[in-house]
């Protein structure tokens, strides 16, 4: 079946997060899709939608099964339905975990720069973020195994999030990497948390692994946060799951989601996930295709148009980090000042850490029409502002 992401939908009135903005405003931020969901998903949605009747939902071993059969049938995987716990969002199960899997005033160590609601997660919990920055090698990101293993060795360090593939660098590691990272942690008697949110948004040809199908050392040390949310533009209807190989820590974390009551589905996010994991794989691989286009147009105008503006190779997201060192003045200020005079809102990279203060993070999760104006923004904005710095010093 043929799919057309070139639908420009208008989102406007619609209470969304993204498109809530001034009516002159291209808002390229938030990781949201202005894609229409999968017509597979929409006839699921459809058909419970005309059943009338939305009480209470259980969650049933048709989910568990079509969870698990995607990660075997996409990802090589092969889990056992019981590994499996609903929860209502990844960035719940995040928190739920650090508050049910470390104390008050130990270290919860990510990767940075990083997604940052992960930092909401620790800090608003009362834990403290342990950063180990990956080294940036002026075009691409590396892990400082090091500075890792130093952090990971301290008493206070309890806890590992990450980022697998990672956001906002769009990094697949390795399975080597991810061996690695999970003898140090086991070692040091560090639990880790893998967010994979992301994983189905490789380029075609690029395939993630997850972090507990390398190693049995890595399963039983491990909780995996998953959804068909970010692949298949589905996060307003609050659907995820857990994988937890080891038994022990699969009952803390179910209790932990129960406690939180994060682990009960809506009426409708059971049929999304399993219309998504079971019919889903056709428009996803036409997805990535399209995706990878505006990644190369994206790539393309930079060294045309705006050779000041690189961005970083990757493979993974839909999310492109531009580093902007080499524009005259603050990368956090040029977002602000792209924003006020052309109305082209990118997040800022700062508020990742690492260096991400010489970066802004652009969502091409799009049309190519809006792909285009953003570029054009962007050209004209970048060219502005260095204007507008040199006149100022």
């Amino acid at each position: 079946m043929p799919y057309n992401f070139d639908t420009l939908t208008d989102r406007r009135g619609t209470n969304s997060m993204k498109w809530d903005v001034p009516e002159q405003e291209l808002p390229m931020w938030v990781a949201d899709m202005d894609f229409e969901t999968a017509p597979e998903i929409r006839e699921a949605l459809k058909k419970r939608v005309d059943h009338g009747i939305f009480g209470y939902t259980v969650v049933p071993d048709a989910w568990r099964e079509a969870v698990a059969g995607w990660w075997d049938r996409r990802h090589g995987f092969r889990m056992e339905k019981d590994w499996l716990v609903f929860c209502t969002g990844v960035v719940p199960a995040i928190s739920s975990a650090v508050r049910k899997l470390t104390s008050v005033g130990e270290n919860v160590l990510v990767q940075t720069p990083v997604y940052n609601i992960f930092f909401n997660s620790i800090r608003n919990n009362g834990r403290n973020v342990m950063e180990n920055r990956l080294s940036y090698d002026g075009t691409n990101y590396h892990i400082d195994w090091e500075d890792l293993e130093r952090k990971l060795s301290e008493p206070q360090t309890t806890l590992m999030i990450l980022c697998n593939p990672q956001n906002p660098a769009g990094c697949i590691w390795t399975r080597e990497e991810l061996g690695r990272i999970g003898e140090l942690c086991a070692q040091n008697h560090v639990r880790v948390l893998s967010d994979e949110i992301h994983c189905d948004l490789t380029e075609p040809g690029y395939e993630y692994i997850p972090f507990a199908s390398v190693s049995e050392v890595n399963a039983q040390n491990s909780i995996t946060c998953i959804a068909p949310t970010k692949a298949f533009n589905l996060a307003g209807l609050q659907t995820a799951a857990v994988i937890v190989p080891n038994a022990d820590l699969r009952h803390k974390i179910d209790r932990g989601l129960n406690t939180d009551e994060v682990a009960e589905p809506n009426a409708f996010a059971i049929d999304a996930a399993v219309a998504a994991f079971t019919r889903g794989d056709e428009w996803l691989d036409a997805l990535r295709a399209y995706l990878a286009e505006n990644r190369l147009l994206v790539r393309d105008f930079l060294e045309k148009e705006i050779p000041n503006v690189t961005l970083v190779p990757s493979h993974a997201t839909y999310l492109l980090w531009l580093d902007c060192s080499r524009v005259i003045g603050d990368a956090a200020k040029l977002g602000r000042y792209l924003r006020c005079e052309t109305g082209l809102y990118l997040s800022a990279g700062v508020t990742y850490g690492g260096n991400g203060n010489q970066f802004l993070r652009m969502n091409t999760a799009c049309p190519k029409s809006r792909i285009t104006d953003g570029l054009e923004r962007l050209k004209e904005g970048v060219k502005a502002y260095e204007a507008f710095v040199a006149k100022s010093c």
